[in-house]
């Protein structure tokens, strides 16, 4: 497998970046793997290389960037921070920085930027959605998993967006989740069936908050893996 870290410029500043793709000329299909909430850190890169070897040009990213050069709430115990860092966040600005990445890709041999995945977990599942809606271009598929704020009161509320989205959508939901309530994905599934985009919500039952990454308390290993088989599936067939 082949890795870079660089920070890429962007409108905003500096941007800690890692590609992870396999060796090889490719072109690889470009997916967009956006952080959880506790921070960028090895598990996040690890997961993307998991993904990477599946024959794709994984990039992800330090998504605190403006704030912070690192931040892993695991490491520092600062939730309080956390939840800031995340709140100071908005769907227009990782777009821009969607934007940046993609722009990368678009550079490099290696990559096939007219063929973008994006996935996002906790506070990135609408950023992924919205990714789509706004670079309908190239995205065609995005994928959201125990995803929060995906139905809100605002003019950028992703449910709102899902017309302009050209490719497939795919949201899986934890049955217990106090960040992402019944009501709410299930409006987002009503908004979702009476949409132009294709796609589907799928409920994960028995699990909680945080279920697919290994090193956070509510992981379920069987849910994870039916995460990832999801994820392959929908790349596969969009990007391929």
């Amino acid at each position: 497998m082949y890795e870079s870290h660089f920070d890429l410029p962007t409108a905003d500043g500096d941007m800690a970046t890692w590609i992870i793709r396999p060796d090889g000329d490719g072109p690889w299909p470009v997916v967009l793997f956006l952080m959880d909430a506790p921070g960028m850190r090895q598990e996040i890169r690890d997961m993307a290389s998991r993904l990477a070897t599946a024959g794709y040009y994984v990039m992800t990213c330090q998504q605190y960037y403006r704030e912070v050069r690192e931040f892993n709430v695991f490491d520092n115990g600062e939730r309080d921070r956390m939840f800031a860092l995340m709140d100071n966040l908005s769907n227009a600005m990782v777009n821009r920085d969607c934007a940046s990445l993609i722009g990368h890709a678009r550079g490099d041999d290696a990559a096939d930027a007219t063929k973008v995945g994006v996935v996002g977990y906790c506070m990135s599942g609408p950023f992924a959605i919205m990714a789509a809606a706004q670079h309908n271009d190239c995205v065609r598929a995005a994928a959201s998993f125990h995803g929060v704020r995906l139905v809100t009161d605002t003019d950028d509320s992703p449910h709102l967006h899902l017309d302009a989205i050209d490719g497939e959508v795919y949201v899986g939901a934890a049955e217990t989740d106090s960040y992402a309530p019944p009501e709410m994905i299930n409006a987002f599934s009503e908004a979702l069936d009476g949409s132009s985009a294709a796609g589907r919500v799928e409920w994960y039952p028995g699990t909680h908050h945080g279920f697919a990454y290994a090193q956070r308390p509510q992981y379920d290993r069987a849910a994870s893996e039916r995460h990832w088989e999801r994820l392959h599936d929908l790349f596969r067939r969009q990007l391929h």
